[in-house]
């Protein structure tokens, strides 16, 4: 994989598309692009203004006024700070080497391939750094302990069904699950490298909580800057697109909504929560204290670390 010359960059852009899914033998797999922590802010030739205010559409003719031409790509990196130069090739020509003939005729006659094999959200980069839960601790014997998580090296950045918008959304999520395996993509500090760990939330593995674990949300627990030089580490297979995917003709494919196969689990959450929004809210106290799921209470901290506790006082953590 080639790697892109930085550009010095003093602010956050703020506005991107954010990188959630690359498409093995893709342009975008060659290029060096990494998931969650890049964002596409522009091309070479669009300076960039001091809103950094990205045009989709804009870019979307772009990238398709040069199908089999070289496109230098701006793309910003959450963990080194720095705005690149990333060289890519958009094509139609690999996704075809992904089927068989049959199935390569069949998918030319309803829809083109990706150009790019990206899959990618317009978002605020600054907000979307912030969705990211860290390790703090792991209790022995606990579902977090046997999943592998590692203390103040790892942080959670998804899930299966995509990312997160909110510090609750992953408390919600964590209990939607109790009992069945929740996937989530962990980063892990030490080793530059994305994982997927499977999680199994219950209420019998011997402690406290569901998880057994204490996470921090907000500013102070922000994944910190990897040293410049620092190559990006490896990609799992579920964040590389798989299958139909090859055939969408969408430049940018909507990848805030869950892939096919979680929409089922994802409506089910999104059913879970609908229930309980107005019944329970969070409330952090100082220090790495439990979050009490209590009643007609929306005072929320979100700068300290903690874990989550149901009304029978059962927690999860």
């Amino acid at each position: 994989m080639g790697a892109g010359q930085s550009i010095s960059q003093s602010h956050t852009p703020t506005r991107g598309l954010h990188v959630l899914r690359v498409t093995p033998s893709s342009p975008a797999f060659h290029s060096n692009i990494e998931p969650f922590f890049d964002f596409v802010v522009g091309f070479e030739g669009d300076s960039l203004s001091a809103e950094n205010a990205i045009d989709a559409s804009e870019l979307e003719k772009i990238v398709e006024s040069h199908e089999n031409r070289t496109l230098n790509l701006l793309v910003w990196n959450s963990k080194s700070q720095l705005t690149r130069v990333v060289p890519i090739t958009p094509s139609r020509v690999w996704s075809q080497q992904q089927f068989s003939p049959n199935d390569a005729q069949k998918s030319a006659s309803t829809s083109q391939p990706s150009l790019l094999g990206l899959s990618m959200r317009l978002c605020q980069p600054e907000t979307a750094s912030d969705n990211v839960w860290h390790v703090l601790d792991v209790i022995e014997g606990s579902p977090a302990e046997s999943a592998g998580l590692v203390p103040m090296g790892d942080w959670i950045l998804g899930w299966s069904g995509g990312i997160l918008g909110a510090e609750n959304d992953f408390y919600d999520l964590v209990e939607a699950h109790v009992d069945k395996p929740l996937r989530v993509y962990v980063y892990s500090y030490d080793f530059d490298t994305l994982r997927e760990v499977v999680l199994i939330p219950n209420r019998h593995w011997g402690g406290e909580g569901l998880l057994g674990c204490v996470f921090g949300f907000g500013l102070l627990h922000r994944i910190p800057a990897q040293p410049e030089d620092r190559v990006p580490g490896t990609i799992p297979p579920e964040l590389q697109e798989q299958g139909d995917e090859y055939g969408s003709q969408d430049l940018f494919v909507p990848a805030d909504v869950s892939v096919d196969e979680n929409q089922h689990n994802h409506g089910h959450l999104a059913d879970w929560q609908h229930q309980q929004r107005g019944q329970w809210n969070h409330e952090s106290v100082p220090g790495n204290a439990q979050v009490a799921i209590q009643a007609n209470n929306a005072n929320f901290n979100h700068h300290h670390a903690h874990t989550l506790e149901n009304a029978e006082n059962s927690s999860f953590q």
